[in-house]
C-alpha cells in the first residue's frame, strides 16, 4: 500500500524503541515490518523514551531495562500509568528469571534475552500487533 506524503497512516501500528546501545537499536529497527509498523520514536535513555512516550503515544514499546538516566523497569511503570493498553516488550541482557517475571508483573506483554535476532524481534511484534485494537 503506497501513502501520500502527509497521509495519515492510521492503519499502521506506532512503535517506539529504547535502548542505549546503538547497534541493538538498529537491529530492532531492521526488524520491522514497515507496512505494519510506523517508528515514532528512537531513545537511547529512559527519560528520553518517556518523554518520547508522552509525545507520540505508541501502541508498542521495546524497551530496555538498564539505561542511563532512568532504567527500564521505571520506564515501563510511568508508561502503564499513563496508558495502561500499551503494549511493551522488554529486551534485555538481563536474562536471569526473576528480571523477567518482574518486568511481566511491571506490565510487560513480552520478553525478549539479548543477544537475540530480527526474527526474534519480528516474530514477538507480529504477535503483539495481532493484540492491538
Amino acid at each position: 500500500m503506497q501513502y501520500q506524503e502527509g497521509e495519515k497512516l492510521s492503519n499502521r501500528i506506532k512503535i517506539l524503541i529504547a535502548d542505549d546501545s546503538s547497534i541493538i537499536r538498529k537491529i530492532i529497527q531492521r526488524s520491522i515490518v514497515e507496512d505494519t509498523f510506523e517508528i515514532v520514536g528512537i531513545a537511547a535513555d529512559g527519560l528520553k523514551a518517556l518523554e518520547l512516550f508522552k509525545a507520540e503515544n505508541p501502541q508498542i514499546v521495546t524497551l530496555d531495562i538498564t539505561m542511563p538516566e532512568m532504567d527500564g523497569l521505571t520506564v515501563l511503570e510511568e508508561m502503564i500509568k499513563i496508558n495502561p493498553q500499551v503494549k511493551v516488550i522488554v529486551i534485555s541482557a538481563l536474562t536471569d528469571k526473576a528480571t523477567g517475571i518482574n518486568a511481566i508483573k511491571k506490565g510487560a506483554k513480552s520478553f525478549i534475552a539479548k543477544p537475540f535476532t530480527t526474527e526474534d524481534v519480528r516474530s514477538k511484534l507480529l504477535k503483539l500487533a495481532e493484540t492491538v485494537a
